[in-house]
């Protein structure tokens, strides 16, 4: 089962769950340059140049976290790319997973932008940029 929490929602559960980890899956361009939560292991689920398919994501999640049953919770930059990997990472047996929504930026204000509305970074809930 998937569970959506929000950033604020998100942040508290590390906080009281310390076993927890957080899988920021976006590109490493986002990861590095956008900035990341502090503490985000950073496996991308696709990245550049062609927008291509991790092959290596599954098999990089289970050197991280071997356990199943440990919770995981994935950011992407609005929640829509963690979903998709959590899918498959439910397909894989891991039983407790998180998708943050809003993901690091938020979705999409009236001019296009994001980083207005929602996400991890417009909360201030730690984060850094490389």
């Amino acid at each position: 089962m998937i569970e959506n929490l929000n950033p604020k929602q998100s942040f508290i559960f590390m906080q009281q769950n310390s076993e927890a980890v957080l899988i920021d899956v976006r590109t490493k361009m986002e990861y590095l340059f956008v900035g990341h939560p502090l503490n985000a292991i950073h496996i991308a689920w696709k990245d550049g140049p062609n927008w291509q398919q991790n092959p290596e994501f599954i098999s990089e999640i289970k050197r991280i976290v071997s356990n199943k049953q440990t919770s995981i919770l994935l950011l992407c930059r609005s929640g829509q790319r963690s979903l998709i990997a959590a899918k498959m990472l439910e397909d894989e047996g891991y039983s407790h997973l998180i998708n943050i929504e809003e993901g690091f930026e938020g979705d999409l204000d009236n001019n296009n932008q994001r980083g207005n509305l929602g996400g991890w970074r417009y909360h201030d809930l730690g984060w850094e940029q490389s």
